[in-house]
């Protein structure tokens, strides 16, 4: 992508998997990170910001994986996120080499705050290491992004002048981006047009924004930066991310779709044009948002714009009488236009496994024969418990089955007691890693309490849980529950997933899956080192 891109269509640029990561509790794992990649190509986006190739050894093959297996030539550019450092940018190129289409994206900090206490360098010093390594990254490819972090909160002069030589140096995009969602709308648009206005070359590149939703104002934000001139967007799907997460992707799309006419002369265009703004197939949106959702664990709260389960629903006698009339009187957009259409092909015990395997391609999970065969077994057990598998129930069969979690300890027996007027006890059975059965029992304050401190005393090894959440991932009694925990272990945090019919079960699989994870690590010694600086 070059600054001879049409002016009048907005970039899409998704970072579901490299800033999206970053939020707390969505940790993927490297075959889950490709089945988004290839889901987020379905969609159409522009660029995919697959990870942050140095900041370990799992990163940089997710990132290789996703450059070979999704960086096609009619694919989406693959992008890795990088450091102002050589070591980073040189790292990021070996990474994304693959790809036909490939982007390096370099940061640096360059507010005051940041420079004072963070880096601990003078302005003199950003704007040269700036243009050095934008330069240096151009050696590798001709696709380069550069972003001054913390750009809302910048003295605007500094970041005309490190904006500038970043373009001179070679910078085909620079992103604007709001770190810690501290701008309103009308504060960013304003910034956007200084760089318009002051940038001498500015020209020569493509304005990119990206924003945090601390104050809720992210998505505001981002349009009132594309009617002041930025040109690509740089979001999550379902707007995961650090803190109150990112700008969410279906929000940008979906207002830019539906709004199309109000937004059109700010791009060039006639008003009444009906050309699509960006090249997003909005059909996909919603398989995308639940696919993220199932495999990062992150729950759509019901009332979310666009993918939320209430963002179609009515319950208001008026809401209902007006919908059956005539949808416009209450519906802005059709919930056919993000894919929200009912599956008509039920799959229940008697179905097989060429009937999984197609439907599961339908949602977006290609899966090896190896994955797609544990898959089916399980398919088999719940459809023996349930009368339909709904599309949720399959995501997190899926979910739970792909899971790269050590084989060490497995379970083969669990068995709680507990009432109003009883105790309880739980009794677990498992499997060792030297393949020896060892059983024990112990008291909690409740089931699951009682469940874990009978691990506890089997597996041996010191931990605490930090957090357990459990979701039901379809209605009804037979629901499938899903539970995710969270343990610590000297500031090292491990977590587990599970999902089965049997809750109890859930969470005692969640456990040991946390704590396989926690006793490989500690059978490698091997330390995951914390990054001194992320772009956020």
């Amino acid at each position: 992508m070059n600054a001879s891109t049409r002016s009048d269509r907005i970039i899409i640029f998704d970072t579901t998997l490299r800033d999206g990561e970053q939020c707390p509790g969505a940790t993927l794992n490297v075959e889950e990170k490709l089945l988004i990649a290839r889901q987020l190509a379905r969609l159409g986006v522009d660029v995919i910001e697959s990870g942050f190739a140095f900041a370990s050894a799992g990163d940089f093959e997710a990132v290789n994986k996703i450059a070979r297996e999704v960086g096609t030539p009619d694919g989406p550019i693959i992008c890795s996120l990088a450091r102002t450092r050589k070591e980073d940018i040189k790292t990021a190129a070996e990474a994304i080499k693959p790809a036909a289409k490939s982007r390096i994206h370099t940061f640096i900090a360059t507010s005051d705050i940041h420079l004072k206490y963070k880096l601990k360098k003078s302005r003199s010093e950003v704007i040269a290491i700036a243009e050095e390594m934008v330069s240096y990254a151009k050696s590798f490819v001709d696709d380069v992004e550069f972003s001054p972090e913390d750009a809302g909160r910048s003295d605007p002069e500094f970041l005309y002048q490190v904006l500038e030589k970043a373009i001179a140096a070679g910078a085909t995009t620079v992103n604007i981006p709001d770190t810690v969602g501290y701008t309103t709308p009308s504060e960013f648009g304003a910034l956007i047009k200084g760089i318009k206005d002051n940038v001498p070359n500015i020209d020569k590149a493509i304005i990119s924004v990206h924003g945090h939703n601390d104050l809720g104002l992210a998505v505001a934000n981002f349009l009132e930066a594309v009617k002041n001139g930025a040109r690509q967007l740089e979001c999550t799907i379902n707007g995961i991310g650090e803190r109150a997460g990112n700008a969410a992707l279906e929000e940008l799309v979906m207002a830019l779709y539906v709004r199309r006419q109000y937004f059109n002369p700010y791009l060039g265009r006639a008003v009444d044009s009906e050309e699509p703004l960006t090249k997003i197939d909005s059909h996909q949106i919603y398989k995308t948002s639940r696919l993220v959702s199932s495999l990062t664990g992150m729950m759509v709260q019901r009332n979310k714009a666009i993918v939320g389960a209430n963002a179609f629903a009515h319950e208001s006698g008026i809401h209902q009488d007006g919908v059956l009339k005539n949808k416009l009187t209450y519906e802005i957009m059709d919930a056919e236009s993000i894919g929200l259409t009912e599956n008509q092909i039920v799959l229940g015990k008697h179905s097989g496994r060429n009937a999984l395997g197609t439907r599961l391609q339908e949602l977006g999970l290609e899966l090896s024969e190896t994955d797609l065969n544990k898959v089916f077994v399980k398919f088999k057990e719940l459809a023996d418990k349930k009368k339909e598998i709904s599309d949720w129930d399959l995501f997190a069969i899926v979910n739970d089955e792909i899971q790269a979690i050590p084989q060490l300890f497995a379970l083969e027996l669990v068995q709680v007691s507990c009432g109003s007027n009883a105790r309880p006890t739980a009794t677990v059975t498992l499997r060792t890693p030297a393949g020896e059965e060892l059983t024990d029992a112990a008291i909690g304050t409740g089931p699951v309490d009682a469940i874990y401190r009978a691990i506890n005393r089997v597996v041996n090894v010191p931990n605490e849980l930090i957090e357990f959440s459990v979701q039901s991932v379809t209605e009804g009694i037979d629901a499938i529950g899903k539970v995710k925990i969270k343990v610590q272990h000297e500031d090292q945090v491990y977590s587990g997933q599970a999902a089965n019919t049997d809750i109890i079960v859930a969470s005692a699989q969640a456990y040991i899956n946390a704590l396989n994870c926690l006793y490989a690590a500690l059978q490698n010694q091997e330390k995951r080192s914390p990054l001194t600086a992320q772009i956020v």
